[in-house]
């Protein structure tokens, strides 16, 4: 073991579970990735064993090139073997890996990239290609490709593993608070932010995953988002990493989905509310699930509703709620939202379950400006609508060089025993029932406030979601907040001819005069597409919408 290394016992870092693993259950398949092919050949799988020793080599091997403990570290590598080699072998190296959603606005992508500092950039040809011409990562002073040649890098992915085999365990002796990445977000509110995850983070989110979904080892899972797919090793899992296009997950095709869930004899899935999506109306059953999983958005009732009939009886359809600077915050299972379901439909928001230990879950008023220190005066009532706020494990503290977002998103809190923590604002709406369950209204900055008052999208978009020719609503405000018009954007299903846009929006308009709250909502703005964040295909982005509405007010309906 080289001299920066501990015993894993010592050491906090989501790769220290890796050697155990090998040592235990040598032989079970760690991950299986689809070929260039699409096929899932023996070349393409990796054992515990050989996922272990192999990222230990490369880790030694990036050591040669000076990527080390705290070296950041871009990663644009697609979902195969050398993706989860590489980000295991930085984690063993203690450097810190940097993602970005790479189907981001290339100028956005250029931004996170120059912000995140990094000082070595790994990724494929086409991402070293794109570095050259596009002036990615300037900062990175070492350039290795997964290419079999080195151009325009330093090295091949294959250079580096031949330099470090023989090299024997890697495992940097990392500290709960040392840096362990740099994950940006989807972006979907914005300019994506780096989010600082430490190795604690990490430890916490394993936790509280196992206890929360009672995950032991031994099981199949297949994440259709690939950072998830990390997770899996350090629970024990075997990951079947699904052949699609992991940043277009509502064009996934159902057909190679059910293959490998079949020929793997999968038992957990996670995909985003899109990929729920695709599986519901693609209506084949899925007999061999017993836990499902989905995240990013919330998923519409009939979704919901429609995979608890393809799965078995005894299988759980879970809907955790998150985000990426803190993740899980509260959890539901897909039946109690059926039951729930009216309630939504009637504007109550969406029931996101009840917190998931020992996170602490506390509704405060809603404010745009910073909150430099908590104090329980910022709490609203029960059952009053206001901003979520998360203190807990999970919770990360900062953003990578964007002081101004870390202040407007963290409070920090005195406890009793003069220790400090910080609170995470979710940037999110909503309320706890008389039951203890946590209801989701929309995004902070997505309400629309009027001279009248304040409506949020979630209590308003699922009274109108419920008319037969509408696939779904988007509500924005046209003008200045605080006298802001209210716009539904409509989106209707295939098929639907323009020609039937008045008589829908007549119904609509009748709908919504059903309700208090939505009875003000009379202009009505229909849409061929709505924009959806790149990451899960799910979140709507509501931001372009309102500046197509602004531009639109004359087609009102």
């Amino acid at each position: 073991m080289d001299a920066t290394s501990s015993s894993p016992a010592a050491t906090v870092n989501i790769a220290a579970a890796l050697p155990r693993l090998a040592q235990a259950a040598p032989d079970r398949i760690a991950m299986r990735c689809p070929g260039p092919d699409g096929r899932y050949a023996d070349a393409h799988a990796l054992t515990y064993a050989a996922l272990d020793a192999r990222s230990d080599a490369i880790a030694a091997g990036l050591a040669t090139h000076g990527i080390v403990r705290g070296t950041r570290t871009v990663l644009m590598v697609r979902p195969t073997p050398e993706f989860f080699l590489l980000m295991f072998a930085l984690f063993k190296a203690g450097a810190v890996p940097v993602l970005v959603d790479p189907g981001i606005d290339k100028r956005a992508l250029k931004q996170c990239l120059g912000e995140a500092q990094a000082e070595a950039f790994i990724g494929i040809p086409l991402a070293q290609f794109a570095r050259v011409l596009l002036g990615w990562a300037k900062s990175a002073r070492v350039r290795i490709t997964t290419g079999r040649r080195a151009l325009l890098s330093d090295a091949t992915f294959a250079d580096v593993e031949r330099a470090g085999a023989g090299a024997g365990p890697q495992l940097a002796a990392t500290a709960g608070d040392d840096i362990a990445a740099i994950l940006f977000t989807s972006g979907s509110t914005g300019v994506p932010k780096g989010v600082v995850y430490r190795h604690r983070h990490f430890a916490a989110q394993i936790d509280m995953l196992r206890d929360a979904f009672g995950i032991g080892a031994g099981g199949v899972d297949l994440p259709t988002f690939p950072p998830f797919a990390l997770f899996d090793p350090a629970l024990g899992l075997t990951s079947i990493i699904p052949d699609m296009d992991p940043t277009q997950p509502a064009k996934a095709d159902p057909r190679k989905l059910h293959a490998a869930i079949k020929r793997f004899g999968v038992d957990q899935l996670f995909g985003s509310p899109a990929l729920m999506g695709v599986l519901a109306k693609y209506g084949r059953p899925l007999p061999s699930l017993r836990r499902v999983t989905s995240a990013g958005a919330p998923v519409p009732p009939d979704t919901v509703a429609k995979i608890l009939e393809l799965l078995p009886g005894d299988a759980r359809f879970w809907t955790p709620y998150g985000a990426t600077e803190c993740l899980p915050v509260a959890v539901v299972e897909g039946r109690e939202l059926l039951v729930l379901r009216t309630r939504t439909e009637q504007g109550a928001g969406t029931c996101v379950g009840r917190p998931v230990p020992p996170n602490e879950v506390r509704i405060i008023r809603v404010d745009d400006a910073a909150i430099e220190a908590w104090s329980d005066g910022l709490k609203v009532q029960g059952g009053q609508v206001g901003e979520i706020t998360v203190a807990g494990p999970s919770a990360t503290d900062t953003y990578f060089n964007r002081d101004a977002q870390t202040r407007l998103a963290k409070i920090v809190e005195t406890l009793p025993d003069g220790s400090t923590r910080v609170v995470h604002r979710m940037g999110d709406l909503g309320y706890f029932d008389a039951e203890g369950r946590l209801w989701f209204c929309g995004r902070k900055g997505h309400r629309v406030v009027t001279a009248t008052g304040t409506l949020c999208t979630e209590q308003v978009e699922p009274v109108f979601n419920v008319h037969p020719d509408v696939r779904r609503t988007a509500l924005v405000g046209v003008g200045a907040k605080g006298a802001q018009t209210p716009v539904l954007c409509v989106e209707l299903e295939a098929g639907v001819a323009k020609t039937e846009q008045t008589r829908i929006a007549d119904e609509l308009r009748h709908i919504g005069e059903g309700h208090v709250h939505t009875g003000r909502i009379d202009r009505f703005l229909f849409h061929p597409g709505f924009p959806v964040d790149i990451r899960h295909n799910a979140k709507i982005g509501r931001e372009t919408l309102a500046v197509w509405a602004a531009k639109h007010a004359k087609d009102l309906a």
